[in-house]
């Protein structure tokens, strides 16, 4: 008797967990991972596009050249790739020029299903206790996930682009230290995405979604971990100020075009603004209870006024609507993800000319802004544990951090 009730207790947690029998995997994690491998391979004879700019970096940055080491922002304004970033490409140092770039562009690939696992992990935290079913929180991730990959593999195989790799990697880490309540981390993790790359400072609003005496506290231990990284390059050489200033071509396709901006580089204007869009948009969203939506919305600013088109800056994008799919709703069928795809990836190929593709990428900025801002929500409703059934609802939450625990 006890051990058929054993074999029947395992039977309905690998059930609940979706664990294939004897196996430490679930079902979506195995068809996500073969996703990813078709497209690694797929992508990867034409990839590497940008990785000899992390490879010249840190080559200069751990030189003693005069143009490198601290001097190195200040003589090469184009190398706007954090400190982090170089120092994770110098690992790939003791290689050959190919395979080190083939092996930063498998971890980088590696991370994205890493980043899967863990928005699973901070939807099932976000709902814990609202009884969320763990399954169509799973298909939810996989539905989303095999939009997700695709733009994944385009930045961190076909492009290379290790900073923004990991800008949206310790990003991701800070959405689940937040779901976690741990404020520290959360300072930690995002300071290392600016780190990585300045652009990610646009979700820096996930602090304001902590408890408001955590403010302070965790905003000071950004601020400072931010310092460490980039001050040294500040004082070691005052030229890198001009850093700031460089500026790209202000391409056709553009969403900047259709606001009337003709110029041929960057404005001066355009890159504070695009930092100060971003942070108002994500304060907004935490004071309307709906932090899932800060890292769409910062990338929303990024794709609406950046000069550039290039498809890897849809990958950021794809993160904020795989997290707004996750955990901020809880439709079974991650529309966001798809019509994120579908309109920036499909609109760069299919659309006949540059005005069209310019108008899509500005059509689905202001509709997704105005739809996580503003559309309503199923918000958790967590029960309150109190008179008869106590132990009932307790015994559930217990169970479903073991679930939790397991993965998502």
């Amino acid at each position: 008797m006890r051990v058929a009730r054993t074999a029947r207790a395992t039977t309905d947690y690998e059930a609940a967990t979706g664990r294939i029998a004897g196996l430490p995997f679930r079902r979506h994690h195995v068809l996500l991972v073969a996703w990813t491998v078709l497209w690694f391979f797929l992508v990867e004879p034409s990839g590497g596009f940008s990785w000899h700019y992390l490879r010249q970096g840190e080559q200069l940055l751990f030189s003693g050249q005069p143009d490198g080491g601290l001097s190195l922002y200040a003589r090469h304004p184009e190398l706007q790739i954090g400190p982090v970033s170089l120092a994770a490409a110098r690992l790939t140092a003791p290689f050959s020029p190919h395979t080190g770039q083939l092996v930063a562009e498998a971890a980088s690939a590696a991370l994205g299903l890493v980043m899967l696992v863990v928005v699973g992990r901070t939807a099932a935290l976000y709902y814990l206790g609202t009884g969320t079913n763990h399954r169509r929180l799973q298909q939810r991730l996989l539905i989303a996930g095999l939009a997700f990959i695709p733009m994944w593999v385009e930045v961190s195989v076909r492009f290379a682009h290790l900073d923004d790799v990991l800008a949206l990697f310790f990003t991701t880490l800070a959405a689940h230290a937040l779901a976690r309540g741990k404020p520290i981390q959360v300072a930690v993790f995002l300071a290392l995405a600016v780190d990585s790359k300045p652009w990610a400072v646009a979700f820096a609003p996930l602090i304001l979604a902590l408890p408001r005496p955590a403010w302070l506290r965790t905003a000071l231990w950004f601020a400072l971990l931010v310092a460490v990284a980039w001050l040294p390059f500040y004082l070691g050489n005052l030229d890198t100020m001009a850093a700031a200033k460089f500026t790209i071509p202000n391409q056709p396709a553009s969403a900047l075009r259709w606001f009337g901006v003709t110029d041929p580089a960057t404005p001066w204007w355009d890159r504070p603004t695009q930092f100060a869009l971003g942070i108002g948009l994500g304060s907004i969203a935490v004071w309307r209870g709906r932090w899932p939506a800060v890292v769409l919305l910062g990338a929303d600013a990024r794709i609406l006024l950046d000069p550039s088109v290039y498809t890897y800056y849809t990958a950021s994008i794809l993160l904020g609507t795989l997290l707004w799919d996750a955990v901020g709703q809880k439709r079974l069928v991650p529309w966001w993800s798809w019509i994120a795809l579908a309109a920036l990836y499909g609109g760069t190929l299919l659309l006949p000319s540059d005005a069209a593709r310019g108008f899509a990428r500005l059509a689905f900025v202001v509709v997704s802004a105005a739809y996580v801002l503003f559309w309503p929500t199923q918000q958790p409703r967590r029960p309150r544990a109190t008179g008869q059934g106590d132990g009932g609802r307790r015994s559930a939450r217990r169970r479903e951090r073991v679930l939790v625990g397991a993965g998502s």
